[in-house]
Parts: C-alpha cells; structure tokens; sequence
C-alpha cells in the first residue's frame, strides 16, 4: 500500500496494493500513514486545535509514587511531542490535573471495578484555569475510558465546558476481520499488518 487509502481484501490479496487514484495519478512519496481516518472524533480533535482558541491539554497524572518508579509520564510525553507537531492552538497544562491517590493497574478489571478503581483519584489544581474553557485530556491508550472520563467528570465539576480526549491508541473490542471472506494464515496475517499501518 502506497497512500494508505483503505483497501478491499481482494485488492489486498490480488492487487498490487495500489488505490485506484494512486493508479490514476502515482505520487512521488514511496508510502504514506496516518494515525487515523479524518472523520467522528479525530476530525472533531484536528477541528478543535486549528480553529478553536488556545487550549489547555492536560496530561493524564501519574501518582506521585508511580512517577517516582516509573521516572516519566508517558502521558506528558505525548503532549510535548504533539506540541512539537500541531499548531500553536494549545498548551501542555502539566499540573492541572492531580492524582490525589495511587490506584491499583487497570488489566483485568471489569468497566465497574475500573469505574470503582478510578472514582476520587483526580482533583483539579486550578479551576480557574478550565472555567468556561475546553480542555484537551491526553493519554496513551484509551480501553473503556474511565480513565479520561473521571478526568473529564472532575474538569467539568470544575468549570470546564466541554472535554476532549486525545490518546495514541484505543483497544476495540470487536475489531476482527470479516468472515465472508476466507484467509490463508499468511494472508491474514499480511491483510492485518496492512490494515494496523493505515
């Protein structure tokens, strides 16, 4: 696959990988991939940052124990890294969050235990910081969301208006190839590799 436009399997087991518009005009790049499609919520997100005023993107924290053993936030690093690479529309609020207590890791837990898990570990620093505002949560991975929704609940019982979540990845729950078409096991596996690269 050239452009990264979405393929057919069939296009991926007989084609060339190649779209019909990269057939009709050949870019010049070798390859091209993207984080995501341009619709839903990355497109609301990409919206968000080059036409709405300065927001404040807040880190998911990590307790203070945790980021003492770990050494990083995983989280912060997205942030500046994004920072680096979109417009000049938001600022890295580090600090804006607080995690108040340490909570036990999320594999494994149920959506309730995780609900439960995550009730009370944020507060917000500064809530004139968020009053009437947008703020922009970020974390790596999002699997149910309760992280970034207790993030979101307690902003928004600060004064935030409204809440976005930004993550590197999102676990699907029924992300799985069609069954109408049939793979070899080196097909499939090639078919995946594709499809994860777009």
């Amino acid at each position: 696959m050239q452009c990264g436009e979405r393929l057919l399997p069939a296009q991926l087991l007989m084609g060339d990988g190649h779209c019909q518009g990269c057939r009709d005009f050949e870019p010049k790049f070798d390859r091209a991939v993207s984080f995501g499609e341009y619709a839903g919520a990355l497109r609301g997100l990409i919206h968000l940052l080059k036409y709405d005023r300065v927001l404040p993107a807040a880190p998911v924290p990590l307790h203070a124990s945790k980021r003492g053993e770990r050494g990083f936030n995983q989280a912060e690093l997205i942030a500046r890294a994004a920072k680096k690479r979109l417009p000049e529309r938001f600022e890295i609020a580090d600090g804006l969050l607080k995690r108040e207590r340490p909570t036990h890791s999320q594999v494994g837990l149920t959506r309730e235990e995780r609900v439960a898990n995550m009730r009370g570990a944020f507060r917000v620093t500064d809530p004139q910081r968020v009053k009437g505002r947008t703020v922009i949560v970020v974390d790596d991975v999002m699997t149910t969301g309760t992280t970034v929704s207790e993030c979101a609940r307690v902003l928004k019982k600060a004064g935030a208006e409204r809440v976005s979540a930004a993550t590197v990845a999102r676990t699907l729950k029924f992300a799985v190839l069609p069954e109408s078409v049939e793979y070899g096991e080196e097909e499939a596996h090639e078919a995946v590799e594709a499809a994860v690269s777009v």
